[in-house]
């Protein structure tokens, strides 16, 4: 079933992110252990919905980031998405409202 699934799209106003890996080492080549990397706060926009609706005529609003864009995520929140398993990387999908921060 994993290998059917090519893309996620999100719906609404939520949108797919990749958190950044966490540096585990210093550079001066020390090995930071586990515990002691902090969790990232930042992430690469994957996908992005159409927006929500507008409750008057239906129209989608538009979302005010866009697929590429680094962004401040929250310490907490978001839902873990599973893609393939053999694959390490972290998405999550927020709600736009969740998005803390578009990073330049």
């Amino acid at each position: 079933m994993a290998a059917a699934i090519k893309r996620i799209i999100p719906m609404l106003d939520r949108i797919l992110v990749q958190r950044a890996e966490a540096l585990t080492k210093t550079k001066g080549g020390i090995v930071l252990p586990e515990k002691s990397v902090g969790k990232v706060l930042e992430g690469t926009v994957l996908a992005v919905g159409p927006g929500s609706r507008n409750a008057t005529n239906g129209s989608h609003i538009p979302i005010g980031v866009k697929e590429g864009d680094r962004v401040l995520l929250p310490e907490f929140g978001g839902t873990k998405v599973q893609v393939d398993s053999d694959e390490k990387k972290e998405l999550f999908l927020f709600r736009e409202s969740d998005i803390l921060a578009k990073l330049e």
